[in-house]
């Protein structure tokens, strides 16, 4: 095997960026769908999003650095996009929240922002891997990894729990 066989991205990785990058373009294109086609797009494309990070193989280690890429203006006009498509349905309650056990009221959250969250990461690690050789993208896609067991995938979990919520309970399900 040479040594560009061996700096080769595994299928997996290779899917797990093509399918941040179609979240990122599905975000983007938020105005262009009504609520119920991107709904039904974001229930279709999260869970194989957590699926392809937790199959990433990675054990090591890494030092990698993810430079921030998006700016806080896109980070705001993707957010508030999704909240102007999700209208009234934008909040939720959040019940994997560590405040939420010490809590005696509800808290909220918002797909539109959980949404924008997950955005950035995988905006920031689009934009990142674009340039980088084969070992700095695995380095990069390791610190996904830890990012993803640290915080994105709850977060991911979350919203995908609400998204489905307003999917399969919505008074008319042809509508979706």
């Amino acid at each position: 095997m040479t040594d560009s066989e061996n700096n080769k991205l595994s299928p997996n990785e290779l899917a797990f960026i093509a399918l941040t990058n179609e979240f990122c373009q599905t975000v983007e294109a938020v105005m262009d769908h009504d609520r119920s086609t991107f709904v039904t797009t974001m229930v279709k494309l999260l869970p194989r999003i957590y699926i392809t990070a937790n199959d990433l193989d990675m054990n090591a280690m890494t030092n990698a650095y993810i430079e921030p890429a998006l700016k806080e203006t896109q980070y705001e006009q993707a957010r508030s996009a999704i909240a102007h498509v999700m209208a009234d349905e934008d909040v939720y309650l959040e019940v994997f929240l560590d405040d939420m056990k010490y809590s005696d009221t509800p808290i909220s959250s918002t797909v539109s922002e959980n949404l924008s969250d997950l955005y950035q990461e995988f905006y920031n690690l689009i934009h990142a891997v674009e340039y980088a050789t084969s070992d700095d993208q695995s380095d990069l896609l390791g610190l996904c990894y830890e990012n993803f067991t640290d915080y994105w995938g709850q977060t991911l979990c979350n919203v995908l729990r609400a998204l489905h919520n307003i999917r399969y309970t919505a008074v008319d399900h042809n509508d979706y």
